[in-house]
């Protein structure tokens, strides 16, 4: 499954799924934004390691929706995914045809932006339809090359769907994109690792289980945990770049 990697590259994978199972479990959104630019330190291919991620995102989304069904918000959802859809499906398509190089530099500063608003506690806000579209748009793009543009999503998600339903209607829509994604691969004949990502299942829950728990204390200290996260996004994205 991972022939050729190092003691401490096996190590340094179980401790990224670890980490991004607690992420994605703790704030509903981030698993793959916070992850994969880690796991590009251990072997520097996205299309390695986005299959295993989309294989984990669609089991843990599939597990937190069991009978959470009739709490999300269908009708935005269904709306949103108009703009959201298709430019995921270009984003796939960019990113299998795109040169390794210019994924890792559109990754790391994509990331790199994301750390910056986090630790100095800037907000993406949308106050206009035509704003909102834009967001959508390029979120899914994003989200189809590299599964990270849940931030923007999130932006325009959270004035429009209520607090309660929020966290599993985004969990819907990243189960539609990632199986799109994952098909897309498929079809195309790009390995999907799916033993390696079953291998890679029971440490990622062991992040999944702990993201439950802290999920409360998360939104108590919302503000303060995003400003940390934003500082190691800046120091793993200057460092990628």
């Amino acid at each position: 499954m991972f022939p050729d990697f190092t003691t401490a590259q096996l190590v340094a994978t179980g401790l990224i799924f670890v980490w991004t199972g607690f992420v994605r479990a703790g704030l509903g959104f981030g698993g793959a934004a916070l992850g994969l630019p880690l796991l590009l330190f251990v072997h520097n291919d996205p299309v390695f390691w986005l299959p295993m991620i989309g294989a984990h995102l669609l089991f843990f989304s599939a597990l937190t929706l069991f009978n959470r069904l009739k709490n999300v918000s269908w009708d935005y959802l269904g709306r949103s995914s108009l703009m959201i859809v298709p430019a995921a499906i270009a984003g796939v398509f960019g990113l299998l045809n795109l040169p390794t190089q210019w994924l890792l530099v559109f990754i790391y500063s994509v990331t790199l932006a994301y750390g910056f608003m986090w630790l100095f506690s800037l907000e993406i806000r949308s106050q206009t339809p035509w704003v909102d579209r834009f967001l959508l748009l390029v979120g899914g793009y994003i989200a189809g090359t590299t599964l990270s543009g849940a931030p923007l999503i999130v932006a325009v998600y959270m004035h429009n769907v209520p607090r309660e339903r929020l966290r599993n209607t985004l969990f819907v829509l990243w189960f539609t994109l990632v199986s799109i994604k994952m098909s897309t691969f498929a079809l195309l004949g790009v390995d999907l690792r799916l033993l390696s990502a079953l291998a890679l299942l029971p440490i990622a829950a062991i992040g999944h289980v702990l993201g439950l728990k802290a999920h409360d204390a998360m939104l108590r200290q919302d503000r303060l945990f995003k400003r940390v996260l934003g500082a190691g996004l800046l120091a793993v994205s200057v460092l990628g770049i």
